[in-house]
């Protein structure tokens, strides 16, 4: 969700993403400012919405008509002067990555946001495909508190599982949307450097991040490219490790000085009543949150998500949103509207 300033009553929209933009709103626009950050977040009455409104439509189909199509597009511009510039760090996993309607709509909603200047870094993890190559060689998957347990053999299939399938899959359905995408892992460039989890005993090479390097990344979104991350890495030794990316989003989120970290999910995001889906928190702060921790508010596999925004938070990211990744476009509506698609962590 964002926050900006207009005068326009709130409108609801449908429309489908295909290299947006890009010949509309030139890299240095002299009419695209930087406005004043709202510090306080809070949101205010614009909002737009990707939804099922009906827009007019002209006499030969169900399309929008020209002048609806601009309507939106200015309207969208408080958005794009507001995050121009910025960047986005987003954890792709869940049922996005299963759904082919989902992976295109998180692939274009990427390309829309770097085509009219944010400069989006995606993340991701893979278990579904990890699990089911597992499947195919006969190894059971194994999990322990949430995370896999990875033996030698089990670590390899996880690097050649994300880095060589999944990740150049990501890779190649965004530069057939129009955009340029590269796909590195946590061992390129020595982007992140991995160490055992305290209990490593147990679950064998899960690792967490030691230290994170992103020298290789700044010129690639310097230049326009959409990097596409792997969460693997290796220790000092050489030693590869599989580390929750929801954990690499946010450390990467946190040394890249990031607007925003957003980590996709299959929940509506952060509820007030665990069993109301209806009771969905759209904002609230870093002691807010540590409070409904306390409370047993947030529980089972919503608390290490919690941690990692806390944690970037802490280290200088402005906002960290859990979002509702089974929805479609579900990034646009959180950072190009007020309404948001989850909830956002603030400091």
């Amino acid at each position: 969700m964002a926050t900006v300033t207009s005068n326009a009553s709130p409108k609801s929209f449908s429309f489908t993403v295909s290299n947006p933009f890009k010949t509309l709103i030139p890299n240095k626009s002299p009419s695209l400012c930087y406005p004043t950050r709202n510090k306080n977040h809070h949101r205010l009455g614009f909002s737009i919405k990707a939804t099922v409104s009906t827009p007019p439509s002209i006499a030969t189909g169900n399309a929008p008509s020209p002048d609806y199509r601009v309507e939106i597009l200015s309207e969208s511009l408080p958005f794009i002067q507001k995050f121009r510039g910025k960047t986005i760090v987003v954890k792709y996993g869940g049922a996005a990555m299963t759904s082919p309607e989902l992976k295109s709509s998180v692939v274009s909603d990427l390309v829309l946001l770097a085509c009219v200047g944010l400069r989006p870094i995606l993340v991701h993890g893979g278990g579904p495909d990890i699990n089911r190559y597992l499947k195919q060689l006969n190894i059971p998957a194994e999990f322990r508190d949430g995370l896999r347990v990875t033996d030698a053999t089990t670590m390899e299939i996880v690097s050649m599982v994300l880095v060589g399938k999944v990740n150049k899959n990501l890779v190649s359905l965004i530069n057939a949307a129009g955009a340029t995408a590269v796909g590195l892992s946590g061992h390129d460039g020595r982007l992140l450097t991995a160490r055992p989890v305290p209990n490593s005993a147990q679950l064998g090479f899960v690792g967490e991040v030691a230290r994170v390097d992103p020298s290789v990344l700044r010129p690639l979104v310097d230049y326009g490219y959409i990097p596409v991350i792997a969460s693997v890495a290796a220790d000092d030794s050489g030693q590869a490790y599989n580390i929750n990316a929801d954990t690499v989003a946010g450390e990467l989120a946190a040394a890249l000085g990031a607007e925003k970290l957003i980590l996709l999910t299959d929940v509506a995001g952060i509820l007030e009543n665990k069993e109301d889906p209806s009771s969905l928190i759209k904002e609230i702060d870093i002691k807010g949150v540590k409070k409904m921790i306390e409370d047993g508010k947030v529980a089972g596999g919503m608390i290490p998500k919690v941690k990692c925004c806390i944690r970037s938070l802490a280290q200088g990211v402005k906002t960290a949103s859990i979002i509702d990744g089974r929805r479609q476009h579900s990034l646009l509506h959180e950072i190009m509207s007020d309404e948001g698609a989850g909830t956002m962590i603030t400091g």
